[in-house]
């Protein structure tokens, strides 16, 4: 049983909003005080990405044009609560078996969580692997949200 619990003036979907601008933020900080991050963003993710990433702004003019499709390699769960519109979700952990329900020419651009998650990488590494042209997004749903561009809900 899921309990619902009402405040005078509480808007969920603002709350929703503010999260996403706090956790940006806190990753903006991390980002400029721990060299850590930048010696896990110069070890493990540049040397993932032999591409470079599509940005927000490229991904949307390609989705507009009909040139990719668009993989979302989130949990259902996630994808169901928000994402990238008509995109394909397939987590990570089944896209080697569903493999066939992605069309064999378009560019597929995955994506997830945002910079440093990453299912997106590993979906790119696999996709290549099997011969498809695949790139990843800059960052994730997160980010795409907080630049106020479209996003949809349900299944």
């Amino acid at each position: 049983m899921q309990t619902t619990f009402r405040i005078a003036g509480f808007d969920a979907a603002r709350a929703d909003d503010d999260v996403l601008d706090l956790l940006a933020s806190l990753r903006r900080t991390a980002e400029r005080h721990v060299a850590e991050i930048d010696r896990l963003l110069r070890g493990y993710f540049h040397a993932e990405d032999g591409l470079e990433p599509v940005s927000r702004d490229d991904l949307l003019a390609r989705m507009k044009d009909g040139l990719v499709t668009v993989l979302d390699v989130r949990p259902p769960e996630e994808y169901a609560a928000g994402h990238l519109p008509g995109s394909i979700n397939i987590p990570l952990k089944d896209l080697e078996r569903r493999l066939g329900e992605l069309p064999e020419a378009a560019e597929v651009v995955a994506y997830c969580r945002g910079p440093y998650c990453v299912l997106s990488y590993e979906a790119v590494a696999a996709l290549r692997e099997q011969g498809r042209k695949a790139r990843r997004m800059e960052d994730g749903l997160p980010e795409w949200r907080a630049a106020g561009l479209p996003v949809e809900t349900g299944p």
